[in-house]
């Protein structure tokens, strides 16, 4: 079992910065691949960006140049930092992780307003 907390969500202005952080505990050792998704308002989650556990990382064309996923082994937590947001990326943002099933944060509000 993996236990997935985000943090770091909020309302920021259009071209501002977020950082958010999603802290693994439990079985994180069997963990494979994690990352972040997104749900906006009417609209179907969708991948955001996400990272294997050999450091490989992947992200939606949407937000490549501007958003950046790591991971912090040491402290089980991965991160997304998200710069020149856009009101489009408002959405609730949800951490997962991969073992054999997946796993999933209870989501993040992230608002950007124009």
């Amino acid at each position: 079992q993996v236990q997935l907390v985000e943090s770091g969500g909020g309302l920021v202005q259009a071209g501002g910065s977020l950082r958010l952080s999603c802290a693994a505990s439990g079985s994180t050792f069997s963990i494979k691949a994690s990352g972040w998704f997104r749900q906006a308002p009417g609209k179907q989650r969708e991948l955001v960006a996400g990272i294997s556990s050999d450091g490989n990382t992947n992200y939606a064309d949407s937000v490549k140049g501007r958003f950046t996923i790591s991971r912090d082994n040491a402290k089980n937590t991965v991160y997304l930092q998200m710069s020149s947001l856009k009101p489009e990326d408002t959405a609730v943002y949800y951490c997962y992780a991969f073992t054999t099933r997946d796993y999933w944060g209870q989501g993040t509000q992230v608002t950007v307003s124009s």
